[in-house]
């Protein structure tokens, strides 16, 4: 079955030299391109209000990543970090002859926009990460220069995500009778809890589009001697986002500095300095048993790891600001969409080229 789309946005099949990318487009297609890349376990279905609502004289472009929505199955080698997905995009934008972008990155898209911002910023007209990925990645790191917790990054990768949730995942669960059902997950962290959307039942579809497995999400695991006792893969999507292989750091010192817009849900709980998705939070909760303690596994301060690295952006000549949304938890841009727009739109029409 086709995932239905609203009225004004129209998909291609797209061949490239990686991979074949199943887009969704809004707009002219003489407009000025902006890029949207979504996050981890959804689609660029997630984009398309977002999409519809640009200003005038920009066309909207985003593409399902490998192994999600409607693209091509391909494993992810996590041992490259996220540049498996840096080079799929910048495989789309050739095929697509886009010289320069203005690109959008969500959570984990925000992660592989900063990527991509490392190999190609020569090609970016402006860079907006919208509670995007920690530069050092995802769990297990314990200050602002992303040290690790552990010699072998215990506490992140394949093996961190819920087996209950990835088993009903896999099994394409569209119920609300389990906390841990795609659909009951939505709610309750995807945005400021309760989050009910009018979408939701395509964004679920979204959802269990995912690829599941070691070579895609969530990916491989070892078993550790350090708590939680578990340590990244080499293959699938969580393990391209462990600090053992993930580190954006990079972003801070890239010649071409384009302008750097961060807007964040004030009520986030998966991309936070207090998230419910790492071990280090839950262990202090109580919820993970056999916890060492703050000294050795802290919280992963998320939010204050991305402030780090874009001060050291600025400092070196680059641009920023940082937006908080009230009331909007991790996507903003489908909870509080007025505000979101607002500030997006003023930040696209001061860069538009």
């Amino acid at each position: 079955m086709r995932m239905p789309h609203l009225e004004g946005i129209h998909c291609e099949l797209m061949r490239t030299s990686r991979l074949n990318f199943h887009v969704l487009f809004a707009g002219p297609p003489d407009g000025e391109p902006v890029v949207f890349i979504h996050g981890n376990v959804s689609s660029a279905t997630f984009w398309e209000e977002t999409m519809l609502a640009l200003p005038a004289g920009f066309w909207a472009i985003a593409p399902d990543l490998r192994g999600y929505g409607e693209s091509e199955r391909r494993p992810v080698d996590a041992t490259r970090g996220l540049r498996d997905f840096s080079d799929d995009l910048h495989a789309l934008v050739e095929a697509l002859g886009l010289t320069r972008f203005h690109l959008i990155g969500h959570s984990m898209g925000g992660g592989i926009a900063m990527q991509y911002a490392i190999d190609h910023a020569e090609r970016i007209l402006s860079l907006t990460l919208v509670d995007p990925l920690s530069p050092f990645g995802f769990g297990g790191t314990k200050d602002l220069e992303g040290t690790p917790c552990w010699p072998d990054y215990a506490g992140s990768g394949g093996g961190t995500a819920n087996p209950e949730f990835v088993r009903r995942l896999a099994a394409g669960d569209r119920s609300e009778e389990s906390d841990f059902s795609p659909r009951r997950v939505l709610r309750a962290f995807y945005g400021k809890a309760p989050f009910l959307h009018p979408r939701e039942d395509i964004l679920v579809e979204a959802m269990v589009r995912t690829a599941v497995g070691e070579e895609n999400y969530p990916g491989d695991f070892q078993v550790s001697t350090n708590w939680p006792r578990v340590a990244p893969g080499t293959r699938g999507v969580n393990n391209a986002m462990s600090p053992k292989y993930c580190n954006l750091s990079a972003m801070a010192v890239i010649a071409s500095k384009p302008p750097i817009l961060w807007v964040r849900g004030a009520e986030d709980t998966i991309v936070s300095d207090t998230s419910l998705f790492d071990f280090g939070y839950l262990g202090m909760l109580g919820v993970i048993p056999g916890w060492p303690g703050e000294t050795i596994f802290p919280p992963q301060p998320m939010v204050a790891q991305t402030r780090a690295v874009l001060e050291r952006y600025r400092a070196g000549g680059g641009p920023y600001r940082e937006e908080v949304i009230p009331a909007a938890g991790h996507t903003p841009y489908l909870e509080q969409p007025g505000i979101f727009r607002e500030i997006l739109h003023a930040f696209l029409r001061g860069q538009a080229g």
